[in-house]
């Protein structure tokens, strides 16, 4: 039976690629973005597997999308928090810092409190964000985008908990990509770039393993390691 599944941030990216990956294996794909014509014609190319729904996440109306798409899946048994903002904020730009927080933090804990106590009424379901590899420390080139990312990290941990204590049949797995060829790879050290399609199917792997937690790609795992437990002097060198 094809799987329900929601993307929120499908437009371009990383999230376009994993939605045209899942409808072409005959899943039915909901995905969401602010660019109507790029949803639209995600919509013409998968008419039978895509539905989309168009808003910005920082506005005020994210639960009642997102309910909206529920029912015209008919269902819900996967949802990707792919959206995200990762302006470099080099010069500590308030706008971009601010612009990172109302989308890496208040959208994302909105979407995923709601959607998480919705798979526990429900009794199953897998909820799956994604994260970065720049949660692991703090970076002076984009310092709101890594706290955000943290932030990400830390809450779906604690939600992995929750559910286990729950003792419900619910998945919590948090993504954490290096540098993947998309608009967001930026910055000043830029390596080990992977493809958009290496990134999507390895996530989309894991997702099907019902992983808490993966590195993409998986050599990654290797700096996070190396990172959390590098010593300050060090990070002020790299960051």
């Amino acid at each position: 039976m094809p799987k329900k599944i929601i993307i929120i941030g499908a437009s371009s990216g990383i999230g376009r690629r994993m939605a045209e990956f899942y409808a072409e294996r005959g899943e039915r794909v909901a995905i969401t973005g602010r660019r109507l014509a790029l949803l639209q014609e995600m919509k013409h190319q998968y008419p039978e597997n895509i539905e989309y729904g168009c808003f910005d996440v920082t506005g005020k109306e994210n639960i009642y999308h997102i309910q909206s798409l529920i029912t015209k899946l008919g269902g819900l048994d996967i949802l990707v928090i792919s959206a995200g903002n990762g302006e470099v904020s080099k010069d500590l730009n308030w706008d971009i810092d601010k612009m990172t927080v109302d989308t890496n933090v208040n959208a994302f804990v909105e979407i995923a409190n709601w959607s998480f106590n919705f798979f526990v009424m429900q009794g199953h379901g897998q909820l799956v964000t994604l994260s970065s590899i720049a949660a692991a420390r703090g970076n002076s080139w984009a310092p709101a985008y890594s706290a955000s990312k943290a932030f990400q990290s830390i809450y779906f941990e604690g939600l992995s908990i929750k559910a286990k204590r729950l003792k419900k049949d619910v998945t919590v797995t948090c993504i954490e990509p290096g540098f993947v060829k998309t608009k967001m790879a930026k910055g000043n050290k830029v390596f080990w770039v992977v493809s958009v399609n290496k990134a999507a199917r390895q996530i989309i792997r894991a997702i099907d393993k019902r992983k808490r937690k993966a590195y993409i790609s998986r050599r990654w795992w290797i700096v996070a390691k190396l990172f959390k437990w590098a010593p300050y002097a060090l990070l002020k060198r790299l960051g």
